[in-house]
């Protein structure tokens, strides 16, 4: 495993302090706090946040992906397989062995993504990001 794979699995705690990883711009529709997401007295606006801001989570959301029509194939493939294959004629046994062979890859990557979690943090500099990715994230 790779450094880069090492951070990118971190999990991130509430209460844990961070630091961002990379400059980010954040851009897009500006609202005065207490009014609608609809008020037409919204305006655009950019933020930049330089790499080494440090902050403290304040809260740590985890979303499950959605499994593809590939994942669930091979889902259902290797069940039949385990449950049945031992039963099954060697050439059927054999197909199977090989269509769930090929899509084992991803499975595999959807293993690897299966969590996405993002996180709030409470920037020392008293800028919130919410719904922020983890990985631009590391600890302080």
């Amino acid at each position: 495993m790779t450094d880069e794979e090492d951070e990118g699995s971190m999990t991130l705690n509430v209460g844990q302090r961070v630091r961002l990883a990379a400059d980010l711009r954040l851009a897009g529709s500006v609202t005065p706090a207490g009014e609608p997401l609809e008020e037409t007295g919204a305006f655009a606006a950019s933020l930049a946040l330089a790499e080494g801001i440090e902050g403290t989570v304040e809260r740590v959301d985890e979303h499950h992906r959605q499994q593809s029509h590939d994942v669930r194939e091979y889902l259902r493939l290797k069940s039949l397989l385990e449950d049945f294959g031992h039963q099954m004629p060697s050439e059927s046994r054999k197909q199977l062995e090989e269509q769930v062979g090929a899509l084992e890859e991803h499975w595999v990557s959807y293993q690897r993504r299966m969590l996405r979690v993002t996180v709030r943090v409470r920037l020392d500099n008293g800028f919130v990001l919410d719904d922020a990715p983890e990985e631009v994230f590391t600890s302080a």
